[in-house]
């Protein structure tokens, strides 16, 4: 590609008169990334802006189309059908904030420019009235532009588009949410030719495949050009330092409420991080059990309730609030007011989303952020220690782009039947144009078309599968009006764990009156719950009264000892980066000044008494305790992939004759217990390890588990979901949790028993692989070690092994025995553990 070197210039020569004017009466200069941008923009080139918080990035993204909008001068009768720019953000909340913060410079400038948002959020006479008098910006989100090019309509409505701003790029693209805006972006450059996409982003790894994404890859390569803004000041980070000393294991951090409380107290406003909805409920509770200055504290999480959100969002505007407890619903660059600090707990598990969560700190690029890190366990000081060095050395690790889901394509393919009919062999090479589908073969292409149309061998016979139908000419049509709706009711690839409304009710003799709506939980976790069960939600402990239909009955409990909701969403696997650097801090004791002194203590004393893995090797202890015996693996590669790990073991076990119980998983290690002495079995050459950690673990043993897996069932319930096989919503009803997960069984076993190469259960595997199994990061860990297993046969628990020792029992696990050890007291195994017992 041949490189094109702009020359921003000087501003008076890219930027209309009122621009300039709008700067210098707020004694601003522009910035020259922003007149670099507006220069290769004007070239007709698409462009991806990387720079920091605070770097003014949304103002360059919106200043080509405004320039060009002010030029032409929009308003009144002449005003074209069809919206000149489409911002595209992942939030909803973000799409308002924008339009906020947009329409003062708009109106100050007195510019001829109509701006509006387009969400889930905004009332279908709304959107109606915006498709027959659109604005000149449209803000929305990836949903919203499938609706819109599923629409008869979109190829007049869109064909004067100009310009596409896609906001928070790194947030988009890694997912299935990215793989529907990748599509939809490739269907917009077919509707509009000339289109220039611009891709705002903070923290990227992999610039080149990001300029990839933004631009046309059939045939593949191209790029968007890059502009990319150095410097702002370095975040001031800290790991927090109390009396207290750091817990051996758990995820609470519970030890540092104190510490944090003083924070709050000393600074405007603080936005405490952590990474799951339960932590969020826990930590605010101890928060408001020792706020002893009645500060103002809220709680923001996905699962509470939209107006809830909404006013605690406002408050956070108005600077109303000295603290707000967020799970990642807060990580994503909203004006949420002039936020002092952030305070993470818990380990971030990734230095680009650390990087990101420091963003939401101080929204000026020329004054550092501040930052505190607050471990929850001794792990976890390491991996805060890594995460902390990884920023100031400006290390990214957001997980690579991925192919493109073959669930979302059934989606799209639907979508665009339902614009009008459709030539199989040009709407193959459109989608190929977008960048997770630049590898797709036709065959396989063909086989998500046959898919759309049939639903496969196995279920052709059913016509409410047959939802688009060839035409004589050979195109694809909607073989029915009611698919479009049905497709318009169930867009998207957010798929939720089925959730129940939680209803705070009053008991009057044997019935309840209703209350509030506090928010949501997944019906999976309520489901194992016994009336009079307690539970802490919505910084309240609850009392379980039953379900009707759904909702959830609770009343309060005030005062009570508290279960913990199970919340299926928000956690994060630790990133390949900061694992190794975990390991080879474990490696490097000169690291270990830089760590506290109980830790460093921690680690001096298991290098005497066992030893410490080298960073690429893969430490094995085996002992005994309690009439049982262990096995712990250290491979520091997360928890997902140590959770397939520990079922592939058990079965290898299991067949070695070990006898083996239950395994328990955590980011950084992997217990197995037994009946048999496994430590003795390796010693006398009856187990090998070498060949019970061999790569074909990945092959046979792992088929067999997952042939008949919960797991698979499960993703396989949401890819039939995102495909449209089964639908959640209908018109004027909606299926429960459990309604809709009945009927994806069904299908999954007649698919199992009567076509097992269905599309969607090759979609199901890839999405298992990839995501909850993380097959490709076991694999190259696996391939790592091959030879460099070291094993350590001890008469007793190691200080190595306790925080995965703690574990056992918190989560029961189902493996060749139904028993599972209850968990012991924590100080008599750290006793055994440190030799004073």
């Amino acid at each position: 590609m041949k490189q094109i070197d702009l020359i921003a210039g000087d501003s008076a020569t890219l930027l209309p008169a009122p621009f300039g004017e709008w700067f210098a009466a707020r004694g601003w200069t522009p910035r020259a990334h922003q007149l670099e941008l507006l220069a290769r923009t004007r070239a007709g080139r698409s462009v991806l802006l990387i720079a920091p918080t605070g770097a003014g990035k949304t103002l360059a993204g919106f200043l080509p189309s405004l320039t060009d909008l002010a030029a032409k001068g929009t308003a009144g009768p002449a005003r074209p059908h069809g919206p000149h720019t489409l911002y595209i953000s992942p939030l909803k909340a973000l799409a308002v904030d924008i339009e906020r913060n947009l329409a003062r410079p708009v109106e100050e400038m007195g510019l001829p420019i109509r701006l509006e948002t387009r969400t889930g959020d905004t009332p279908a006479h709304k959107r109606q009235r915006q498709k027959l008098d659109p604005p000149d910006i449209l803000l929305t989100t990836p949903e919203q532009l499938a609706l819109l090019i599923a629409s008869p309509d979109a190829e007049r409505f869109l064909s004067r588009l100009r310009y596409v701003v896609l906001d928070e790029l790194h947030a988009l693209v890694t997912s299935k949410r990215g793989h529907l805006l990748a599509l939809g972006l490739a269907r917009l450059r077919r509707l509009a030719p000339g289109l220039i996409s611009i891709g705002l982003s903070a923290t990227v790894a992999e610039p080149e495949a990001l300029r990839r994404w933004l631009v046309d890859q059939n045939p593949p390569g191209a790029m968007a050009d890059i502009v990319t803004v150095e410097g702002g000041a370095k975040p001031q980070i800290t790991i927090l330092e109390t009396e207290e000393r750091v817990p051996w294991s758990g995820h609470s951090a519970r030890y540092a409420i104190p510490a944090i409380y003083e924070a709050i107290r000393e600074h405007g406003t603080t936005l405490i991080f952590v990474n799951t909805r339960s932590q969020a409920e826990l930590l605010f509770r101890d928060l408001w059990h020792i706020n002893e200055d009645n500060l103002p504290i809220a709680l923001h999480h996905g699962s509470l309730d939209a107006g809830q959100r909404r006013k605690v969002e406002k408050a956070m505007q108005t600077n109303s609030l000295k603290a707000i407890v967020a799970t990642s619903t807060l990580d994503l660059g909203i004006d949420w007011g002039d936020v002092d600090l952030v305070v993470h707990v818990g380990a971030p598990k990734g230095a680009s989303r650390l990087a990101q969560r420091i963003g939401r700190a101080n929204h000026r690029m020329d004054e550092p952020s501040r930052a505190i890190l607050v471990p929850a366990n001794r792990f976890e000081v390491m991996e805060c220690r890594a995460a902390l060095e990884a920023n100031y050395l400006g290390a990214q690790d957001t997980p690579p782009l991925g192919k493109g889901a073959l669930d979302v394509l059934a989606q799209h393919v639907l979508g665009r039947a339902c614009a009008g009919p459709f030539d199989e062999a040009a709407f193959f090479e459109e989608v190929r144009s977008a960048a997770p589908y630049a590898g797709l073969d036709a065959a396989t292409f063909s086989r998500v078309v046959e898919f759309v149309a049939t639903g496969g061998y196995a279920l052709k016979t059913y016509e409410r599968y047959a939802r688009i139908r060839r035409m004589k000419d050979g195109r694809w049509r909607i073989s029915h009006p009611r698919f479009a709706q049905q497709y318009r009711l169930n867009i998207g690839t957010i798929v939720e764990a089925p959730m129940l409304s939680v209803r705070l009710v009053r008991r009057r003799g044997g019935t309840f009156r209703g209350g509030m709506v506090l928010g949501k939980v997944e019906e999976y976790f309520l489901e194992t719950l016994a009336p009079g069960d307690t539970f802490l939600f919505s910084g309240r402990t609850l009392r379980f009264e039953g379900i009707r239909e759904n909702e959830c009955y609770v009343t309060s409990a005030a005062g009570q000892d508290a279960m913990v909701p199970s919340y299926a969403g928000g956690k994060f696997p630790l990133s390949t980066y900061l694992a190794g650097e975990v390991r080879a801090m474990l490696a490097d004791p000169a690291r270990w000044k830089a760590l506290p002194e109980p830790v460093a203590e921690w680690l001096g004393i298991q290098k005497n008494k066992s030893v410490l893995p080298g960073r690429q090797d893969l430490l094995v202890e085996t002992f005994p305790r309690a009439s049982r015996h262990y096995l712990v693996a250290y491979p520091f590669e997360g928890r997902l992939a140590h959770q397939t790990l520990g079922m592939l073991l058990t079965r290898r076990l299991e067949r070695a004759g070990a006898r083996p119980l239950g395994f328990v998983a955590t980011d950084y290690a992997l217990a197995v217990w037994a009946l048999e002495d496994m430590g003795n079995m390796i010693g006398g050459g009856a187990l090998s390890l070498d060949r019970l950690f061999d790569e074909d673990m990945l092959g046979d043993d792992l088929e067999a588990w997952l042939a008949d897996s919960w797991l698979l069932k499960r993703t396989f319930r949401n890819c039939a979901v995102i495909s449209g096989l089964v639908e959640k919503r209908h018109p004027g009803q909606e299926k429960t949790g459990r309604q809709v997960t009945v009927s994806a069984d069904l299908i999954y076993d007649v698919l199992r028993a009567h076509e097992p190469d269905h599309i969607l259960l090759q979609a199901t595997w890839n999405d298992a692989a990839t995501g909850l199994l993380d097959i490709g990061r076991l694999g190259e860990m696996l391939s790592r070690i091959r030879g460099r297993i070291v094993h350590k046969h001890l008469e007793r628990i190691s200080p190595l092994a306790v925080p995965v020792m703690l574990e056992i029992g918190k989560e029961p696990v189902p493996g060749a025995a139904s028993e599972s050890l209850l968990r012991e007291a924590a100080e008599t195994l750290i006793e055994e553990a440190m030799g004073s017992a």
